[in-house]
């Protein structure tokens, strides 16, 4: 199953295999979290929730606390034994703050393998910089660029972008404007047909080779008069 990654243009998300990362200059979730809640720390505890795939085989990392989260943060209440109410409550907080923060885990997965050991192919998102947007009165420019070849997408709409997320990927609302097919470290989309003096909606999606993708955080720009 191939890994749909989230990430903002600020906070970088992905999937590391192989060891156990060091978390101890990650940030500490500073409130409960629960189905139907969206934000950076909901994508900070993704980030860290995938680095075991037992806990969390979709490896999504979306902002959005959906049914995978619900079910990842299950296993992990499991495993640490509290009660597995899927839920990151007032019992579930400062432990997983704990390990967020420190690196440290509890327990073994459910096969046995020591947490946060991953022995297949790439689970790496690509990470994307260096994002800018040219405007014009009826066009614009996105370009942005990635640690690793990819591809890239962005969706854009006069409406707020809806992103969704589904059994196997995550996909976004609005019209969408793409690359040619070609793996490249640097993109550049032009996006023609736009109204002048006009607030746009606009998100980018890059996949890499294996079909990691990075999904900007929905953001605004807007055409000239």
């Amino acid at each position: 199953m191939k890994n749909k990654i989230f990430g903002t243009g600020i906070l970088v998300a992905g999937i590391l295999a192989i060891s156990i990362p060091s978390f101890a200059s990650a940030a500490t979730l500073n409130r409960e979290l629960q189905f139907g809640m969206s934000g950076t720390d909901v994508s900070a505890v993704q980030t860290f929730l995938a680095t075991d795939r037992a806990l969390y085989p979709q490896g999504m990392v979306t902002g959005y606390f959906g049914s995978f989260t619900k079910s990842a943060v299950t296993n992990f209440q499991l495993r640490n034994e509290i009660p597995a109410v899927g839920r990151i409550g007032p019992m579930t907080l400062p432990i997983i703050n704990l390990q967020m923060s420190t690196g440290m885990y509890m327990g073994m997965s459910y096969a046995g393998v020591p947490t946060g050991v991953y022995s297949g192919g790439d689970v790496n998102a690509p990470i994307l910089s260096n994002l800018g947007i040219n405007t014009a009165n009826t066009s614009a420019v996105v370009a942005w660029n990635t640690n690793e070849l990819a591809t890239g997408v962005v969706y854009y709409s006069t409406s707020p972008l809806n992103v969704s997320e589904s059994m196997t990927s995550v996909s976004a609302s609005g019209n969408k404007a793409m690359t040619d097919s070609s793996l490249r470290t640097s993109q550049s989309i032009a996006i023609a047909g736009l109204q002048a003096g006009t607030t746009y909606y606009y998100l980018v999606y890059t996949t890499d080779a294996s079909g990691n993708v990075t999904i900007t955080w929905p953001s605004t720009f807007q055409t000239k008069n």
